[in-house]
Order: structure tokens, then sequence, then C-alpha cells
């Protein structure tokens, strides 16, 4: 199917309003409250789009356009729908703060590794990084939400809950992004131990030897290695500042799955210390997660996003959290861009599926993971050719491996992927009841969105064309997959619909996969917004063709009588002129437009010269 990221939005979105609004009312079902992800994925299917897009805006009633509303007719009509979503905030707000601070719990996405055992109230209520990445993507929507609505009401009780509500949803804000200061982290390792050996294998690739690896390692991340070990404002512990700085050691870096245990408080004004609650310990260990530093570099560039800086949305203590972050965030994705392109000759990301260093746990969404921190990275510096190919290469198989463009076999265990998932052990749990696990079940729309994103990137007509077929594939893979009958049709997940060999759907609606696919076409429709790839073959033509249609209109002009302004002949020479007019404004943006217009301007050239007679080689 074709990406058509408004009108599959608008699908979504009816979807959503139909599921949660009753009356204008919101109702968060037997699940709501129960795990603050799945409650933030909830929101942001409708909020992330209404303040991403223009055309979905719903803080201004006044330009709510009519295809909009009425996908959401359930939760009221233009001038109610910004005033619900109010309550649902606030509710939402009120919902996941504990006695003294906002909380980030996972709740029943949390699991135990050992299906006899029951999780702890204690363990449920951990916060889980991917709550604070969520949390800061909903806080920003929120608070850009509510400063254009608070000026387009009039009503006093509206605006005292708006104020209300920005003033929780800054603390909110302000206690996600120090949670995710809390649980980033470094993790140093001897050569010579089991992760510095499997780390040592999956970057010689059967094809250098350790002291090569550790050679060409030292020489790759010298820099990045003293950015780390030098920056104060990181606040790692000085013992793995100290390890850092032998070069005989490796290290990963990027976010635990929760905050570190021994993580030191990250020092704040006693007033947003008031705000955020007393800073709760850590119990995670201090290893980077693939999955986990996905989420968390995906949350964080709102945090610098022109529109957060244009609606000035931050205090200045968060932007100082920011700029933490921000370091954070660039230094994890020049690493594990490094790595993904060790060597030189095969990527290790090339080497389908990647095995994790110290759990040793092997899975093409790993190998997906890496590619999207990748694929981050791309975008940031601007890929080459080479990079670009080789990744949208990546892909490729990647929807191959996981049986989205490619037929299954009997007993494929690559359905798994999709259900019932990869999972993870969640090390450091174990401290506060049953060792935990987590699962990832959005392969097919993880894949999806980086694929969109690096066909914003490209402007390679070729690996352009491949990246857009291969994310139509996928789309199409996905919307089969939509819920066909109960209270979630039209939502997300219904796994056996594609893949009959997988358990039949049960449980409730998956917020994951629908937030998921509102991402995916919120980057469909920036990809759509952006300029198409300029062919500079295809300009010389145009240039060609408009030099030769101005030259043949200037002789027209000249060897004919001027015809009156109201003639057919008049309104024929005027539409000609305003062809070429804009062709020749069109040649270097659009250069495909530009070309059809000076073609068809020769066309009625040549019509009016033959009507006259003067059909020979000559032209007019």
């Amino acid at each position: 199917m074709q990406i058509k990221p408004r009108q599959n939005l608008l699908e979504v979105w009816q979807a959503v309003a139909r599921h949660s609004f009753d009356d204008g009312e919101w109702d968060w079902g037997d699940a709501g409250g129960l795990s603050s992800v799945a409650d933030a994925e909830r929101l942001l299917c409708m909020l992330y789009p209404a303040t991403e897009i223009t055309a979905f805006r719903l803080d201004d009633p006044d330009t709510t356009q009519r295809d909009v509303e009425r996908s959401l007719r359930t939760a009221g009509d233009s001038s109610e729908i910004p005033g619900n979503l109010v309550k649902v905030l606030a509710d939402f707000m009120e919902k996941h703060r504990g006695e003294e601070n906002p909380t980030f719990s996972g709740g029943t996405y949390f699991a135990a590794e050992n299906p006899e055992q029951e999780l702890s109230k204690e363990q449920r209520d951990l916060g889980v990084v991917d709550s604070f990445s969520m949390s800061v993507t909903l806080c920003l929507a929120t608070l850009g939400f509510l400063k254009v609505y608070r000026g387009k009401t009039q009503r006093a009780s509206t605006i005292k809950q708006i104020d209300r509500l920005w003033d929780a949803t800054s603390a909110r804000l302000t206690a996600a992004m120090v949670s995710l200061l809390r649980s980033f982290t470094v993790n140093v390792v001897d050569v010579s131990s089991d992760q510095g050996q499997s780390l040592t294998r999956l970057l010689g690739q059967g094809r250098l030897s350790e002291r090569q690896v550790l050679q060409r390692f030292q020489e790759r991340f010298k820099a990045l290695r003293a950015v780390i070990s030098e920056s104060v404002t990181l606040g790692l512990d000085t013992d793995v500042t100290d390890d850092l700085r032998n070069e005989n050691r490796l290290f990963e870096c990027g976010w635990a799955w929760s905050l570190v245990k021994g993580a030191p408080e990250v020092e704040v004004e006693p007033q947003t210390g008031e705000a955020i609650g007393k800073q709760p310990a850590g119990v995670a260990h201090p290893t980077p997660y693939l999955y986990f530093t996905v989420v968390a570099l995906d949350g964080i560039p709102d945090l610098f996003s022109e529109r957060t800086l244009v609606l000035g949305l931050l205090t200045a203590e968060q932007q100082k959290l920011a700029d933490a972050l921000r370091l954070r965030w660039e230094i994890t994705q020049q690493y594990w861009s490094a790595i993904a392109r060790f060597g030189d000759g095969t990527w290790p990301l090339e080497e389908i599926p990647w095995r994790t260093t110290l759990q040793q746990l092997e899975s093409e969404y790993f190998s997906l993971s890496v590619a999207s921190i990748l694929v981050h990275d791309l975008v940031r510096r601007r890929a080459t050719d080479d990079d670009l190919t080789r990744t949208v290469a990546v892909m490729e198989r990647l929807a191959e491996r996981g049986r989205i463009t490619s037929g299954m076999t009997r007993d494929d265990p690559a359905v798994g992927l999709h259900n019932p998932g990869v999972t993870l052990p969640l090390l450091g749990s174990e401290a506060v009841g049953p060792p935990m696990k987590w699962t990832m079940t959005d392969f097919s729309a993880q894949l999806l969105k980086r694929t969109i994103q690096l066909c914003s990137l490209s402007r390679n007509i070729a690996s352009q064309d491949r990246l857009l077929r291969l994310a139509e594939d996928i789309l199409d893979h996905l919307w089969q997959r939509r819920i066909s009958d109960g209270p979630g049709v039209g939502l997300w997940d219904n796994v056996h619909a594609v893949y009959p060999e997988s358990p039949e759907r049960q449980g409730p609606v998956s917020w994951s996969m629908t937030e998921r696919v509102t991402e995916c076409m919120v980057a469909a429709h920036a990809l759509y917004d952006q300029p198409p790839i300029r062919s500079a073959e295809l300009s010389l033509l145009a240039r060609a063709l408009i030099s030769e249609a101005a030259h043949l209109f200037g002789k027209e002009q000249m060897g004919q009588p001027a015809p009156t302004a109201k003639s057919p002949q008049g309104e024929e020479v005027k539409g000609i002129e305003a062809d070429l007019r804009r062709a020749r404004l069109l040649v270097d943006e659009q250069p495909g437009t530009a070309y059809a217009l000076a073609l068809g301007v020769l066309s009625r050239l040549d019509s009016l010269s033959r009507a006259r007679g003067g059909s020979d080689h000559r032209g007019v």
C-alpha cells in the first residue's frame, strides 16, 4: 500500500477516539493506570500528531480542519476537544504521581522471568527508561499544546486548570530528565573478561586478532574516551573514569533499563527538588541495553527541537539538564555508530543477527537496534552515499529475515520476533523480588520508522526508491495486523492475521505498537513535506527546454500582431507566459515539473505554428 500519512493518521485517530472516548468522556478501561508507559503511549497517539503536524492541530478550535474533527467526533466538536484533552492529561499526571513525586512505573510491561512467580508491587512500581523517554515527548507535546490553547480560551475555570496542568507537566518533565541522566552508564571491561572477549569477537569478525582489535579500538575511540573521562557533567563514578583512562580496557555506553544502582542524585534548585520530590535509589545493573538506549535516543532530541526552542517550553534549569542529556546523546550516537561500522571491510552490523556482549543474546531485533542508532547518527551528520547504500541493504535484509517481505517456512523461528517477541532479562531487578524481564514486540514498526527516516535523509534517487518500496511493503504488513473486531478494532496488534502459526490475539490493545505506527506516519509526513530529490540530469534537460521555449515564444510574439486581451489567442499567450515563468521558478528545486511545463509550452507553441500552416522544419 502507498504511504498516505494524512489518511492513515485519521484512521488511527478515529479508532483511538472510538476506543477511548464515550460521549466526550475519556475511559481508561481496566488497564488504565497500571503502566505509565502504556498510558503515555495511548495519549501520544493523539497528542504527538496534533503538535507535530500543522494540519492536525487541536489547540486552536478556529483552525481545526473538518476531516480532523470528523475523525474525533466521539471526543466532541472542535471547541470541546481541547478542553477534554486538558482533563485527560490532568488525569494522567495525577494517576502517575506518588505522594511526593512523579512516578514512571513499568507496571504491566514488567514480567517475571519465571511465569510461576509473582512480581511484587515494589517491582512493578520501578521506573523504566521507556517511561522516562516517553514522558519527555509527552510533556513537551502537552506544554506546547497548553501554551497555544491558553491564548484561545476565555473561560476562567479552564485557564485555572491549564495553569495547574502546566505546573504538573513541567515537574514531570524535570523528573523524567533527571531520571534519564541517572540511567546513563558507561561499562568498562577488561579484554580478558567474558564481556571483553565477546566484544572483541564482535569487532574482529574472525578476521582480526585480539591485539589488532584493541589497537584499532584505541585509535577509533581515543577522542571519545577522553570526552567521557574528562566530562564532569556526566557524573560518572571516579572508579569508572579511572578505568576508562586505561587504554587497554574496552567500554560500552548507553542507557540501562532503569536508574543505575549507586547513581548519584542530580543537583537541582530547592524549589525544583520540592516539585519533583526525593530522587529514588537505583537498582539497575550499570550495563547499557541496546533497546533502552534507542528509546532514550528517540526522546531526547525533542528537548532541543525547533518547536521546543521557538515556544520556549524549557525553564533555565531544564535547559541545563537538556544540555547534559544532549552530551550523552551525542557520545552514545558516535560510539555505537562507530561500533556498527568498525573495521575496513564488512561492518559488524552487516553480520546479522547481532549478539549482545554481556548477556550473549542474539536476535535480528538487536541488529535493528544498532541500525536505529546508526540512522540517528547518519541524520545528525548527513550520511555519505556509501554509508547510506550499505544501511539500506541492512534494512532490506532485516525485513526479509523478519518474514515481512519474504514467505514463511514451517515452524519458522522468525515469527517469534513478532509474537511472543524478544525478551530482555532486567539485571538488578532480582534485588527487590523475582528476576524480571522486558519483552519487545515492535520489530516491524521500528523497522518502518527507521526506513522512513533513512528515506528522508537520502538524496540519492535509487536509494530513496528502494527505501520507499520497502516502507510500502512494511506498512502493508503492519496494516494487515490491525485488530478487525472487538473493542480495539482498527488498532494494533493482531500478529495472527499475517502469521497464522502465531497464537490468536489475547489481552488488551497494544498501545506500544499503535503509538509506534503513529510515529511512523508523523515521520512519513515529514518525508513528504521536504523538497523532492533534485536530479542534475533532469535539471540540464529542463533548462534546455526552457531556453528553447523562451526563444520560440519571443519569436512568436515578434512575428505576430499582438492579440486582444480577452480573445482566445490572448488567453493562450497569457497561459504560455505564466507556464514559462513558473518553469523558470521551479527549475532548481523541481526540475521534473519545470521540464513538464516547458514541454507543454513547446507543444502549445507548435500548435499555434501549425494552425497558421507553418509546420516546416524551421518551426514558427
